[in-house]
């Protein structure tokens, strides 16, 4: 009995070294040049994991399988090995990225979505704003927030989503005819926007910066005083948020304080662009 409980043992452990080798071939691109899953043909991974398939095709297989074929390029295993998988974000993203291989931009814009995968999506909308697209890049960051706040998972991507369609939304308002109902809506949604994403990330000074300009285009003066006062809590070697305090200082008729936050500020960083910004008023 103990010698065929030793077998059966060294067996087990054979079989899994065996899979272990053959998960480094799949994973070798992955890997430092010369180490030893760089030195193991992708072909024996593939053998093993295909016997693994036709044995046992739990998830990881199935996903190894399907992350293979996807770095091959062929996009029909791919999808094959994926909706073998159960309903689940990483069923999602591997179909995502069948599409995305296929050409198929609108599918895989759908998948990542269901995912989420939030940088696959900020991508889209980055593409969407460089193609003159403001309006498309912020339904799709709208999209993106309505799925991540849904899930209550991703608090943090929530606030880069809100942040996002902050700054889309300012690009709509300035293509709008100036001063006009149209401009002034987007410009608050933009706020709406800004102030959602530091409700969710108090501690980011960026939101914080972003938000407080948000609020004295639109005219806040107190609540962007209270914003860049935040951001300078957050981070007291901030140039932008002294510079913006500066700026504040100026529009409300003090240029002794102005001046006095810019010469901070200046120290800091000269080359800030609030810096430069409060330069300009004091001229």
């Amino acid at each position: 009995m103990r010698w065929i409980a030793g077998a059966v043992v060294a067996l087990f452990l054979l079989a899994m070294a065996t899979v272990q080798v053959a998960s480094d071939s799949l994973t070798a691109s992955a890997a430092a040049p010369g180490t030893f899953p760089t030195r193991i043909p992708s072909s024996f991974g593939r053998l093993v994991y295909g016997w693994l398939d036709r044995l046992a095709p739990a998830p990881y297989v199935e996903t190894t399988l399907a992350q293979d074929a996807l770095a091959r390029g062929d996009a029909a295993s791919a999808e094959r090995y994926a909706l073998r998988l159960p309903a689940s974000p990483i069923r999602d993203e591997l179909l995502a990225r069948v599409a995305q291989l296929r050409g198929e931009k609108l599918l895989a814009l759908e998948y990542f979505l269901a995912a989420p995968d939030a940088d696959a999506v900020n991508a889209a909308a980055d593409t969407a704003l460089a193609s003159r697209d403001p309006a498309g890049a912020y339904r799709l960051e709208q999209l993106l927030e309505n799925r991540l706040a849904m899930l209550r998972t991703h608090p943090d991507a929530v606030a880069e989503a809100y942040w996002r369609m902050g700054r889309y939304a300012n690009q709509i308002a300035f293509v709008q005819i100036s001063g006009s109902p149209a401009q002034n809506a987007w410009l608050r949604r933009g706020r709406n926007a800004l102030d959602a994403a530091v409700a969710l990330s108090p501690l980011s000074e960026r939101y914080a910066i972003e938000a407080a300009n948000q609020a004295d285009l639109l005219g806040d003066r107190a609540r962007a005083s209270q914003l860049f006062t935040q951001a300078l809590a957050i981070d007291p070697a901030s140039a932008d948020a002294l510079a913006g305090l500066g700026v504040i200082a100026f529009q409300n008729g003090d240029r002794a304080a102005a001046a006095r936050y810019l010469t901070r500020a200046r120290a800091l960083d000269a080359q800030s662009l609030m810096v430069r910004a409060l330069e300009r008023d004091l001229r």
